[in-house]
């Protein structure tokens, strides 16, 4: 159980510089108005996957989803709100990466911007900070 916390905690980071890549990228490609699709947009969203299964294994064995201690900051936190808003996040960058394989030309990244970075503020939401004081470090 450790090691898929330390895992989950650690893979954040990848998934935000990958997302951030992926945003910043889809900019620059959007004002050139480019062709050319980004493996960087496939990798952000297989990153995100990959955390969301090992969010949802941990969700499914971690003591602080608790239904009956909703109530209380910690557990309302990670049983509906951490869960829910990082599903959410990840629907959004997978239609984005899906919708914008349909378009060509500045719509195919204008798409990408547009959904990629929706799920980027969604998640920096939803992520349990340590100034949050929800029982988490950095790591």
């Amino acid at each position: 159980m450790n090691i898929l916390i330390r895992a989950h905690s650690g893979l954040r980071y990848v998934v935000l510089a990958l997302l951030l890549a992926a945003i910043f990228i889809a900019f620059s490609n959007w004002r050139k108005n480019s062709r050319e699709d980004s493996k960087v947009y496939l990798f952000a969203m297989i990153a995100t996957h990959t955390q969301m299964l090992i969010g949802l294994i941990l969700y499914a064995m971690s003591p602080k989803v608790n239904f009956d201690l909703i109530s209380e900051k910690v557990f309302r936190f990670y049983s509906i709100e951490h869960i829910f808003m990082m599903i959410i996040a990840m629907v959004l960058i997978t239609i984005g990466r899906v919708k914008s394989k349909k378009l060509a030309g500045g719509d195919k990244h204008r798409t990408v911007l547009y959904f990629y970075g929706m799920g980027l503020i969604i998640i920096l939401a939803a992520i349990p900070w340590p100034f949050r004081s929800l029982g988490t470090g950095w790591f």
